[in-house]
């Protein structure tokens, strides 16, 4: 059996003082194309919800069941911020960073200041706010699997949005990663506005066709507004 997200590590916090504990996790950090997207979500305590037995970590979930808890969170939790970075912020300042800086808009985001972090894999050094990095935290830690989720919602609908904006790559399908399919449409159409232009796969394509094109402010800044 798979292991289920608890709260034991939001459970042993609070009970050393730390009254709101907020999860933290991203999704997007591998993608082609797209933003980087995390979520940070403060859990009620006590916990007596009857969703909470369903969360998982968001790969786990199909979409159907990623989008009902996805509305239960939002509606539910005590708090919830959502962190977008764009394609032109990632090439310009790599993908850690990125990563991070979306971690941190999404902290800042939230309605209620946390009192302490939990985040998956790593930590926020520029951060005030006392932390504590989890491996494999989305599947171990419920507030954590939360923010998953609705980072993973938040950014297949913007990816689904920007099919409609730049058909031809299927994004809609496979969300901006390197399948098959995107790399042989990326090889056809070369990279839109939304690729991440540093990124081996999608560099490699432009420097076949077009070594002088490899300039990222040649490229239309493009936002991603929340959907």
């Amino acid at each position: 059996m798979p292991h289920l997200p608890n709260l034991d590590h939001e459970n042993e916090l609070r009970s050393q003082g730390y009254e709101l504990v907020a999860g933290v996790d991203e999704v997007g950090r591998g993608a082609l194309a797209g933003p980087v997207v995390a979520g940070a979500v403060i859990l009620p305590c006590p916990a007596s919800l009857t969703w909470f037995e369903l969360v998982r970590d968001s790969k786990e979930l199909n979409h159907n069941k990623r989008e009902t808890l996805f509305e239960l969170i939002m509606k539910e939790a005590l708090a919830a911020g959502i962190g977008i970075v764009p394609p032109q912020v990632i090439d310009s300042v790599n993908i850690l960073k990125a990563t991070k800086l979306a971690m941190m808009q999404a902290v800042e985001k939230l309605p209620r200041q946390p009192h302490f972090l939990i985040i998956d894999r790593v930590t926020l050094a520029h951060c005030p706010i006392p932390q504590r990095g989890i491996t494999g935290g989305d599947k171990l830690c419920l507030s954590i699997a939360c923010a998953s989720i609705i980072a993973k919602v938040t950014r297949d609908r913007i990816m689904e949005e920007s099919d409609q904006i730049y058909p031809g790559y299927g994004f809609a399908r496979h969300k901006g990663y390197g399948t098959g399919e995107h790399i042989s449409c990326l090889q056809k159409l070369g990279p839109s506005p939304i690729h991440r232009l540093y990124f081996a796969p999608v560099k490699n394509t432009i420097v076949s066709q077009n070594p002088s094109s490899l300039k990222r402010e040649d490229v239309a800044q493009t936002e991603f507004p929340l959907p």
